[in-house]
């Protein structure tokens, strides 16, 4: 009877553990909240790649391989995409389609050739072409520039609060997206906000063969016609020994693709001599318009990476300090216009 007794016993228990098993395999959690606030590493209903580059002359040497992938499992994702040129601010749109848990990836020289800007990718209805709250969207990109500057950079992710965008209709022709996305306002037709200041953590000295390519975006305008240009922005470089200097430079695009140097930023005293060799320092900044919500990413080159001194490759998407607040006035804050397209595929 004991020996009986055990077995059943560790019957049991080795059902309660199948159970609990399959139980897991089916939900191993809650998904991330709609009000958590914009990341790279969240799935969302609009994601935006900081960065896509191409050059005609050599697609080998500069390019950018971007990815999308719909991480629902019973829900196709219909995706319209604007690609902005960061120079001129225009809009080129096209629509990608995935099934349920289907991940595609594409080339910036087979869709836009020989442009250099960011990317806004947005989950609409698959009949109308309206916005819809679809927060199952991921992605990321490998992206490299014939100046030696490479990285994998995660898109970021916005997550919506509504499942569809009440003032988008069938007869829509265009539609305003908001970032206003709080724990206050839960539930309101908008997306999560958009950083108001950007830094850099850690930059390593140029006197020990660190390139670092700094890329600012401003996210905003209306994408049926142009994005909205950066304007003056305004920062602070930090040395080692916490302190700090300001510069500012003013920008007519929507992105700054710019080498940090002793041109740029323009302290006194200068990059080189403020980050000496050995030494790190870091910096932020933030737009003179208040309204403006900005994204960046930094890739540093070192051509000694090879070897086996302390040189290092690297590339990530900008931290965010701040976040624009003034978007919780759906009239002062950052927006999207964007046009309203039946998807075609």
């Amino acid at each position: 009877m004991l020996h009986t007794r055990k077995i059943t016993v560790g019957l049991i228990g080795l059902a309660i553990l199948l159970c609990s098993a399959t139980a897991l395999a089916q939900d191993p959690g809650p998904s991330f909240s709609p009000l958590a606030q914009i990341s790279d590493q969240k799935a969302g209903s609009l994601l935006v790649f900081n960065v896509y580059t191409s050059n005609p002359a050599n697609f080998g040497r500069e390019n950018a391989r971007l990815s999308i992938t719909n991480t629902h499992p019973r829900t196709p994702a219909y995706v319209h995409l604007f690609f902005v040129d960061g120079d001129t601010c225009s809009v080129a749109d096209a629509f990608i389609c995935l099934t349920p848990s289907q991940t595609a990836a594409f080339l910036a020289s087979d869709l836009d050739p020989g442009v250099s800007g960011y990317l806004v990718a947005l989950a609409v209805d698959g009949t109308t072409g309206c916005p819809v709250g679809f927060n199952y969207l991921i992605g990321d990109e490998y992206v490299k520039f014939s100046s030696g500057h490479s990285a994998n950079l995660g898109a970021e992710a916005f997550a919506a609060g509504f499942s569809a965008l009440p003032s988008c209709s069938p007869t829509s022709s265009t539609a305003t997206l908001f970032f206003a996305l709080a724990f206050i306002q839960p539930g309101t037709d908008s997306y999560n906000f958009l950083p108001r200041v950007l830094a850099v953590d850690s930059l390593a000295s140029r006197a020990d063969g660190n390139s670092a390519l700094l890329i600012i975006n401003r996210i905003g305008g209306d994408l049926s016609s142009k994005a909205t240009s950066l304007g003056a922005l305004f920062g602070l470089l930090f040395d080692d020994q916490e302190n700090g200097y300001s510069f500012s430079f003013p920008t007519g695009t929507c992105q700054i693709r710019i080498i940090l140097s002793d041109s740029f930023p323009r302290t006194t005293p200068r990059l080189s001599n403020l980050i000496q060799a050995g030494h790190t320092g870091w910096l932020k900044l933030w737009a003179d318009d208040p309204t403006a919500g900005l994204l960046g990413a930094v890739i540093n080159f070192n051509p000694n990476a090879a070897s086996t001194g302390p040189a290092f490759n690297s590339g990530h998407n900008m931290h965010k300090l701040r976040i624009n607040t003034m978007g919780l006035s759906f009239t002062n804050g950052p927006s999207l216009v964007i046009p309203v397209i039946q998807p075609n595929c």
